[in-house]
């Protein structure tokens, strides 16, 4: 009994204290919710496609190019290598009758292993086409980040979300979009 008095009793203290705290704070509330003399400002927010400014700038172009010609190269090796194989695993198919067995079996293996390294190497080359790909883009990302700035202090603009797949913006209007104003200085930046 004692025990659920005390709870009681408790509870009402703090009630009481709310209350309190309550009072003394209401003038503090009434003098911040009371209108200033002035609106504050609006905010001036801008959208920007920065894919659409990769694939419509100079800079962007380049940067897609490095790519390609990256891809294309590790392409072509890794290609030379699979005709290496499949020439390989041709010629103990039509020795196999005349080897003996060890022949084979030691032909088997070498090209078994010769499999394994090209898998290896396709891993590989793989990973640095995806590094490559982070590098390229980080590298063009930034250089448009910049002229993202530099647009949109020229235009007074607070905050400029990015448009697009990953974007924050999934909806905006049309007169926020300053993606032209980008591609338009990128490419005067770009030599």
């Amino acid at each position: 009994m004692r025990v659920r008095v005390r709870k009681s009793w408790e509870r009402e203290k703090s009630s009481v204290r709310l209350v309190v705290a309550g009072l003394l704070l209401l003038p503090v509330w009434s003098a911040c919710a009371t209108p200033s003399s002035s609106p504050p400002p609006p905010i001036r927010v801008g959208v920007v496609d920065l894919q659409k400014v990769l694939v419509e700038t100079e800079a962007g172009k380049k940067a897609r190019e490095t790519l390609t010609t990256f891809m294309k190269n590790r392409q072509a090796v890794m290609e030379l290598e699979a005709k290496d194989l499949k020439r390989m695993e041709e010629d103990l198919i039509k020795q196999a009758s005349v080897l003996s067995a060890n022949a084979r079996k030691d032909r088997e293996e070498q090209l078994r292993r010769r499999f394994m390294e090209f898998q290896q190497k396709e891993s590989d080359m793989n990973r640095e086409i995806q590094e490559k790909q982070k590098e390229v883009l980080e590298s063009f990302r930034d250089k448009a980040e910049k002229v993202v700035a530099k647009v949109a202090q020229q235009l007074g603009l607070l905050v400029v979300v990015e448009k697009g797949r990953g974007g924050a913006a999934v909806y905006n209007d049309a007169s926020l979009d300053i993606s032209n104003q980008v591609i338009e200085e990128l490419n005067k930046s770009s030599p």
